[in-house]
């Protein structure tokens, strides 16, 4: 059956918003510096505090999401208010920088969370099921880039493609076990699947929050751009997810790949 009317209008927003420019771009049009001295801005030391604090607050994540996510979705997308949560949490970050990432990283995200988990829900996912919010979690790998990608592997479904096996192990895993051993191989390749690739973006927006002008209005601004980065991913992601359960796998895949050839 092709996808036609509004359906095609979707996934051609999906398209738009999945194959974006990425989040690096995002600051550099508010910041107006270039790539690298952004890039240089961040301190050599904070690599490894970035990274342990990116699969900390992944660890703490996966908690959330297995446990508590599915209550209290109801109505449209609340796009908004978490823009504005989140907001505040950046302006605590940009005030007190690095230092502050192991607190104000763990709050931000949390609040994407509920936003992507609010979009899934309003594009037709079942959040009390496992899938559904493993899918969620999947959102902060979609719109990041792996230190080892190259453009082969950044697109779409090349990124999902890659998370396929881990995220089908690590469901088997929690559904039979739980989450009482959450150091065992299953979840522990989930969350480093999930961590090489969001850990690039967080380590962008500590760079451009390290740009001594940015301050806490600065680092406010910068979470605005982070959360709608990652709405927009989850947008987009969940649109083609409601369009699969209608055409198809195969279908959606072929439309979506003709929809980008469109844009080269």
């Amino acid at each position: 059956m092709p996808i036609q009317g509004k359906d095609r209008k979707d996934l051609r927003r999906a398209v738009e918003l999945l194959e974006n420019p990425s989040f690096i771009s995002r600051i550099i049009d508010v910041i107006g510096q270039p790539i690298e001295k952004v890039m240089d801005s961040l301190p050599a030391t904070a690599t490894g505090k970035i990274q342990d604090a990116v699969q900390a607050t992944l660890n703490k994540l996966l908690v959330l999401t297995v446990r508590t996510m599915g209550e209290g979705f109801h109505g449209p997308a609340s796009t908004l208010t978490h823009k504005i949560a989140s907001g505040l949490s950046g302006a605590i970050g940009g005030a007190f920088g690095l230092p502050a990432l192991a607190v104000e990283l763990p709050v931000s995200t949390s609040i994407i969370l509920r936003s992507i988990a609010d979009i899934a829900r309003s594009e037709g996912e079942e959040i009390e099921t496992l899938q559904a919010r493993l899918a969620c979690l999947e959102v902060f790998a979609l719109g990041g880039r792996s230190d080892v990608d190259d453009m082969a592997e950044t697109g779409y479904f090349a990124v999902r493609t890659a998370l396929a096996k881990a995220v089908s192990d690590a469901a088997k895993h929690i559904a039979s076990r739980g989450l009482t051993e959450k150091s065992a191989p299953p979840i522990a390749r989930f969350i480093t699947q999930l961590a090489s690739r969001f850990g690039a973006v967080v380590s962008e927006k500590m760079a451009a929050q390290a740009v001594p002008v940015i301050g806490a209005l600065g680092g406010a601004t910068l979470n605005l751009l982070f959360v709608d980065h990652f709405q927009d991913a989850a947008r987009g992601h969940f649109i083609v997810r409601r369009l699969e359960r209608e055409y198809g796998k195969e279908t959606v895949q072929r439309e979506y790949m003709k929809e980008l050839s469109q844009r080269a």
